[in-house]
C-alpha cells in the first residue's frame, strides 16, 4: 500500500521546492500513483482549509513568508524583557509569525504601538519565526550629520566635514555614545530645532579615525555632494505606500520568474524565466520573460518621491554601503521582487528563434511572485553539475531552459559583434568595522552574462516599442569615438606590433579584431585599456543616436528603475503608450526630457567619481601597511608630472613622480605618450612591465606613490649627474650656450 506523506512532510517539500508545487509534482516526489492520488488530494485540501497552503490554479504555495524588509508594529516586551513585533502586511492565512526585535545599543527606545521598518532574518528551531533589526522608526526622519567629535566638559561638539559648512552641533554628555575626542561620528538631530544656541545632536555611530577605512565612503559622499538623507515628506510618502493588488493587472504569479543577483544584494529589481517555444513554426525557438519591479506605480510624476529620485538620479554603490535613489520602504521592500511575496511588475514576453533573433515581443503590467531569489555562484554551480538544495528542484524546469535561451542569444551576439573588452573588476572585501581584508578580482561567470544578455534584450524591446508607438523617451546613447582618439589608439596599437585599419567606417568588429590579436599577450591589458580610453562616455538623451559599444541602433534603459531615474522615465513612457493608467509620462514631461537627461548623466558621473575615489582610498588603506615592499606592474599612464603604474596584485594605480625617475631629465612627448631620458635615451611608454617600490600610501587622499626600480626587467640607468644633484631644466643645452655667449660679451666689455 502506498504511504501518504504527513502534512509536515508536504509543507517541508513545498518550502524546499518552490518551483515544483503542482499536485502532480508532489505526487511524483513521494511516489504516489493511481488511487492513492485521491488521498493526497484530501490531505492537500485539509492543508488549504487550515491555512497552511494557498491554491492558485493547479499549484500550492506557502503563503506564510514575509519579505526581508517589512513594516512591523511593536507589541511590547514579554515577561523576560524581550521585545516582539507583528507584521503590518501579513499575506498568509495561517498562524501569524512571531518576530523578535533585536535592538542595537544605538537604537532608540521602542514601545508598544510603535511602527518600524525592519530587516528580517528567518529563524528555525526557536519559539519565534524571525529576528528583526531596526532600519528606522516609521514617522520619524531625524536629520543626520557627520563630523569630527570634540570632547568638552558639557559633553562635546561635532565639527562638520562638509565643504563650506561651519555649523557645529552640541552633544549632551548622555548622548555621546562613548565617542572619543577626534573620532569621526554620525549623529542625528536630538529634540526640536531651537532658535538660540547650537543645534543639538545624538551620536548614533562611531566611525573611528577620520582616515580609517570605514570613513572613506562617507567622506566621498559629502565631498561629491551626494544627497544621503531623505526629506521628511519623501519618507512620509514612502511610509504611506501599500502593496499593490491585482486590480487592473495581469496575474503572472504562476510564472516561475526567479531573480539572480550578487549574494549580498538587498534589492531585486529584475526577474526572468524561459521555456521552449511550442509554436510549430518556430522549431528550436525560445520564449523569454523579463519582469521588472513596477516602481512607477509608487513614484508618481511630480510627487515628493519623484522630485527626490530625480535629484539623486541614481543609487550610488560603495564597498560598505549604498546611497539609494529611493527610501528603504520602496527599494528594499515594496519595489523589490523578493522570494515568495506578490509584487507589482512590468514584464516583457519575447519570442526568439533558434539562432537567438528576436521575432516579437509584448509588454504586460501585472503581479508576479518569485519562487526563488538566487545568486550567481549557486546558479552557475547548479548548471555545472553541483546544485545545492535551493537549486536542485529548479534545475530542470527553470535553470536549464534559461541557459538554453542564453546559448541562442550568444550566437546572436557573435553576429552583432558588440565591443568585447576584457577588463577585470576589483572586489574589495571588508570586515564589519570597515577594514580591508583583501582585494580580489571578480569572477565573470556565464550566470552574469546570461542576466546581462536578457537585460539588453529587454532594453531593446522597450526602445523599439516606444519608437513604434511614437512616445518620447530617454535613450541610452553611446556615440562612436572621435577621429583624434582613434588615431591615438592606432598609434598605441602600432607601437606594440598590432594594427587597426584606417580609411573605413569604424565598427565594433574592427576593434574586436584588434582585441583578439592582443589576447594572451603581455600587451593585452594595455590594448584593452587604450580601447576603453578611446570611447566616448555614454549619456541619456531624447534623441536616438544609437549605442556604438553594444552595436545596437536603438537602446534605452528599462531594467533597473529602483536605482536609475532613466529607467523610471522609460517605465512611465510604456505606461502612457499602453494606456495602463494615470501614472505614465505626461505631455508636460516631454519638454523636460532633454534637461532631465543632462542632469541624470551628470549625477551618474558624480557617483562614478565618488565610487572611484572611495575605491582608491580603500586601496591606499590596504597597502599602507606594506610601504617599502616591491611590486610588479605595468605602465598604465604617462603625464608631464610622472608615470602611472597599475599593480598586478591589486589593480591599484600608483604614481611615480617625475623627480624620482632616475637622475636625468625626461622629455615628455604628449602626442606619442612617452618619456625619453635626455642622457641615456631610455624610453618609457604605455604597457611596459615595471618593478616598483611602494613609497607612500595615504588613505585620507587615496594617493599611492611609487619608486621605479626596473623597466622590462632592466634596472633603471642613473644617467649623468647634474651639478649639486639637481635635474637640469628644460632647454638646458640652449641655456648653457646663452650663458657662454654672455660670458664672451662680458670679457669683450672688460677689455
Amino acid at each position: 500500500m502506498t504511504r501518504i506523506p504527513t502534512k509536515s512532510e508536504i509543507l517541508d517539500w513545498i518550502s524546499e521546492n518552490p518551483a515544483l508545487t503542482a499536485k502532480r509534482d508532489i505526487a511524483k516526489a513521494f511516489g504516489i500513483k493511481g488511487a492513492a492520488r485521491i488521498d493526497l488530494k484530501r490531505v492537500l485540501k485539509e492543508l488549504e482549509a487550515e491555512g497552511h497552503l494557498e491554491k492558485r490554479k493547479r499549484s500550492y504555495q506557502d503563503p506564510d513568508r514575509l519579505p526581508p524588509v517589512s513594516v512591523l508594529q511593536i507589541t511590547g516586551p514579554d515577561k523576560d524583557g524581550d521585545l516582539f513585533a507583528k507584521p503590518m502586511e501579513w499575506q498568509g492565512a495561517g498562524v501569524e509569525p512571531v518576530i523578535l526585535v533585536v535592538p542595537r545599543a544605538s537604537d532608540p527606545a521602542l514601545g508598544a504601538g510603535d511602527r518600524i521598518l525592519a530587516r528580517l532574518t528567518l529563524i528555525k528551531g526557536e519559539a519565534y519565526h524571525y529576528e528583526a533589526r531596526l532600519i528606522r522608526r516609521i514617522g520619524t526622519n531625524p536629520r543626520r550629520v557627520m563630523g569630527v567629535f570634540r570632547k568638552t566638559a558639557e559633553g562635546g561638539r561635532i565639527l562638520p566635514v562638509d565643504k563650506g559648512s561651519d555649523k557645529e552641533w552640541q552633544v549632551a554628555s548622555d548622548a555621546t555614545h562613548g565617542a572619543k575626542d577626534g573620532e569621526l561620528v554620525e549623529a542625528e538631530q536630538a529634540g526640536p530645532k531651537g532658535r538660540l544656541g547650537l543645534p543639538r545632536a545624538r551620536i548614533v555611530e562611531r566611525l573611528g579615525d577620520p582616515s580609517a577605512a570605514k570613513a572613506v565612503s562617507l567622506i566621498a559622499i559629502h565631498q561629491q555632494g551626494i544627497p544621503d538623507a531623505f526629506p521628511d515628506d519623501v519618507i512620509a510618502q514612502a511610509d504611506r505606500a501599500e502593496p499593490i493588488g491585482l486590480a487592473g493587472r495581469e496575474d503572472l504569479r504562476d510564472l516561475p520568474l526567479i531573480t539572480i543577483d550578487p549574494s549580498d544584494a538587498r534589492d531585486h529589481d529584475d526577474a526572468c524565466f524561459a521555456h521552449a517555444d511550442e509554436d510549430p513554426e518556430n522549431v528550436g525557438g525560445h520564449i523569454v520573460w523579463v519582469a521588472i519591479a513596477d516602481v512607477a506605480a509608487y513614484v508618481t510624476p511630480g510627487s515628493a518621491l519623484d522630485r527626490e529620485a530625480r535629484k539623486r538620479g541614481n543609487s550610488t554603490y560603495f564597498p560598505d554601503r549604498v546611497v539609494p535613489m529611493l527610501p528603504d520602504r520602496l527599494s528594499g521592500d515594496l519595489c523589490s521582487l523578493h522570494e515568495g511575496v506578490p509584487r507589482a511588475c512590468i514584464a516583457v514576453r519575447m519570442q526568439l528563434d533558434a539562432d537567438g533573433n528576436k521575432l516579437s515581443h509584448r509588454f504586460h503590467r501585472g503581479v508576479m511572485r518569485s519562487p526563488a531569489s538566487l545568486h550567481y555562484e549557486e546558479v552557475q554551480q547548479a548548471v555545472d553539475g553541483a546544485p545545492n538544495d535551493r537549486c536542485s528542484a529548479l534545475l530542470e524546469p527553470v535553470l536549464k531552459p534559461l541557459y538554453a535561451a542564453y546559448d541562442a542569444l550568444v550566437s546572436a551576439r557573435k553576429r552583432r559583434q558588440p565591443l568585447e573588452l576584457d577588463l577585470p573588476e576589483r572586489r574589495i572585501e571588508l570586515t564589519e568595522d570597515g577594514k580591508v581584508t583583501a582585494v580580489n578580482f571578480k569572477d565573470r561567470l556565464d550566470a552574469h552574462r546570461l542576466i546581462e544578455e536578457f537585460m539588453v534584450l529587454a532594453n531593446v524591446a522597450a526602445a523599439e516599442t516606444l519608437i513604434a508607438k511614437k512616445v518620447p523617451l530617454l535613450f541610452r546613447v553611446h556615440e562612436e569615438p572621435s577621429p583624434e582618439k582613434l588615431d591615438a589608439l592606432r598609434e598605441t596599437a602600432k607601437a606594440n606590433g598590432f594594427n587597426l585599419a584606417k580609411g573605413q567606417v569604424l565598427k565594433t568588429a574592427h576593434l574586436n579584431r584588434l582585441l583578439k590579436e592582443a589576447e594572451g599577450t603581455d600587451e593585452a591589458e594595455l590594448i584593452n585599456m587604450s580601447t576603453l580610453r578611446s570611447m566616448t562616455q555614454a549619456y541619456y538623451g531624447p534623441h536616438n543616436l544609437g549605442h556604438f559599444g553594444l552595436a545596437l541602433p536603438r537602446y534605452a534603459h528599462f531594467t533597473s528603475p529602483i536605482r536609475r531615474y532613466a529607467d523610471l522615465i522609460v517605465h512611465r513612457a510604456l505606461i502612457a503608450a499602453h494606456g495602463w493608467g494615470k501614472d505614465g509620462l505626461r505631455p508636460e514631461d516631454y519638454d523636460e526630457l532633454e534637461q532631465i537627461g543632462t542632469h541624470i548623466s551628470e549625477t551618474e558621473r558624480r557617483s562614478m567619481i565618488a565610487e572611484r575615489d572611495t575605491t582608491d582610498r580603500y586601496m591606499a588603506s590596504f597597502l599602507s601597511e606594506r610601504v617599502g615592499n616591491e611590486f610588479s606592474g605595468r605602465v598604465s599612464g604617462i603625464a608631464r608630472f610622472g608615470v602611472f603604474v597599475k599593480l598586478d596584485e591589486t589593480g591599484a594605480d600608483g604614481l611615480i613622480p617625475m623627480r624620482s625617475i632616475g637622475r636625468e631629465y625626461f622629455h615628455y612627448d604628449a602626442e606619442a605618450g612617452t618619456l625619453m631620458g635626455s642622457d641615456t635615451g631610455m624610453m618609457i611608454s604605455l604597457g611596459q612591465r615595471a618593478t616598483v617600490r611602494l613609497a607612500e600610501a595615504a588613505p585620507v587622499t587615496g594617493g599611492i606613490a611609487l619608486e621605479l626600480l626596473a623597466l622590462e626587467g632592466d634596472a633603471i640607468p642613473q644617467g649623468r649627474r647634474s651639478p649639486a644633484g639637481r635635474t637640469p631644466k628644460r632647454g638646458g643645452v640652449k641655456a648653457k650656450r646663452k650663458a657662454d655667449k654672455t660670458k664672451r660679451k662680458v670679457k669683450r666689455t672688460r677689455r
